[in-house]
């Protein structure tokens, strides 16, 4: 559709030009400015019923932005139009009323906690009352194309009463950019407290200026990238990191008594293509338990059906040169291998690197070349899956879990233990819920400051 979207952040302008010291430095003192006008004495009922309705205009086909998005998405982000339309309102669905106060009585404990010194019932017994206070400016360093995690930091900042400067990097701003125009479209006040621009990394004059006026800084991205950022932060400044993660599937031998095969292997399909298979979320391997029902190899041999049938059906688009020669690559050497070590199978798109299906006895973790890159591990048990995970140890974000009621549980334990951080059904890997603890800690109550009236 023809659509002029307005310049109101940075990034809206002309990406061949960096921003300055200066413009960043203004940046920063008027959304401290609108934060104090406009945000700072809002009713946290407020915001979660305008942030809902963002959410809500994103499921209206005609939205005029929804549409630009899916137009002018796939160009600008390389995502298809089937996995940008899917992935962006899988995460919309989350954000309600409901789940957006569930997600502040999980982490404060009392939904009005932001507005006013309030007691709950522990609090109550020690003749106390607290409030929660968040940044007044945070500053978030996000990684690529993905959205998701951009999406989160934002509501959350929002949801504090904090303004914030999104920092992407060059050529990565665009569905961020769309966001932050619907918060806008909807309610102009609350899109004044949010600034996007983009930098190449490394820029630590323009990344100095910002740091000089923030509160708070979150960062996602590589291990290298958050050291390198560690070093830049001042010591006064509180630092919320989100390193490189990766994760797995678990099919354990009861597991088609509450699945089925054929649901069980478009639950698989489901967590590898979406967001191709780029997110922390995504599964690099599916471990499958050797049983008698759908022996390891003979599921291996049907995902790879249904891999190829949704190709059809939500294709993964095209890849540059560079991001395509890793898997031919790797393809070439799976190809080897297979034709002289027993155990070891691939499976791939003809013509294209489209999708890849690697199947070994061996149950070591390989990491994928992702892009719909598949390993699929024959195991004894859960122990030997860990054991091959080991050298990603610390490193696990999420493991999805297919298995019968009476296994899960012991399953979920024996992961706990390990270090897991999150274990969901097969199929929504990427769908994690608002309350999700990222990482293992709370969303929002990692960007408050307390203060405690004793009575």
């Amino acid at each position: 559709m023809d659509m002029d979207l307005p310049n109101y952040f940075i990034a809206d302008l002309s990406t061949e030009n960096t921003p300055s010291r200066e413009m960043l430095t203004d940046a920063c003192l008027t959304l401290k400015r609108n934060r104090q006008r406009y945000l700072q004495a809002r009713s946290t009922a407020s915001l979660i019923r305008t942030l809902a309705n963002v959410a809500e205009h994103w499921t209206y086909p005609h939205y005029p932005i929804r549409q630009y998005t899916f137009e002018h998405g796939p160009s600008a982000t390389g995502f298809p139009s089937t996995t940008l339309e899917k992935g962006l309102l899988d995460f919309m669905s989350e954000i309600t009323e409901e789940n957006l106060q569930a997600l502040i009585e999980q982490d404060l404990g009392h939904l009005r906690r932001m507005d006013e010194p309030c007691a709950n019932a522990s609090d109550r017994s020690g003749q106390r009352m607290s409030l929660a206070l968040g940044p007044e400016l945070i500053m978030h360093i996000t990684a690529g194309n993905l959205p998701n995690s951009v999406f989160s930091t934002m509501l959350l900042g929002l949801l504090s009463k904090s303004s914030q400067l999104v920092k992407c990097a060059t050529g990565t701003s665009f569905l961020t950019r769309m966001f932050a125009h619907s918060i806008y479209d909807t309610d102009p006040k609350l899109g004044a407290c949010l600034e996007i621009a983009e930098w190449p990394g490394g820029e630590d004059d323009l990344e100095q200026a910002v740091y000089a006026e923030a509160d708070l800084v979150t960062v996602t991205g590589s291990d290298a990238t958050i050291s390198a950022v560690r070093k830049q932060v001042p010591e006064d400044i509180k630092l919320l990191a989100y390193g490189h993660k990766v994760s797995a599937c678990y099919i354990s031998k009861g597991a088609l008594q509450g699945f089925g095969f054929r649901a069980l292997l478009n639950r698989a399909v489901d967590d590898i293509v979406a967001w191709n298979q780029l997110g922390c979320l995504s599964p690099h391997v599916i471990y499958v338990e050797e049983n008698p029902e759908l022996p390891p190899i003979q599921f291996a041999e049907r995902l790879a059906d249904y891999l190829k049938d949704r190709e059809i059906e939500e294709p993964r688009g095209p890849l540059s040169a560079k991001q395509a020669a890793p898997i031919a690559a790797r393809r070439s050497f799976y190809d080897i291998r297979a034709a002289h070590t027993p155990g070891t199978f691939c499976w791939k798109s003809e013509g294209s690197t489209d999708w890849t299906l690697i199947f070994e006895e061996d149950p070591l973790f390989q990491v994928s070349c992702l892009h719909r890159f598949i390993y699929v591990k024959r195991v004894e048990n859960i122990q030997e899956a860990i054991g091959g995970m080991e050298k990603v140890h610390g490193k696990v974000s999420t493991i999805g879990l297919a298995a019968s009621p009476t296994e899960a549980n012991e399953l979920v334990e024996v992961l706990a233990q390990w270090g897991v951080q999150r274990v969901c059904p097969m199929g929504s890997m990427q769908k994690p819920p608002l309350c999700w603890r990222h990482d293992g800690r709370p969303a929002l109550a990692d960007l408050l400051t307390w203060m405690d009236w004793e009575i």
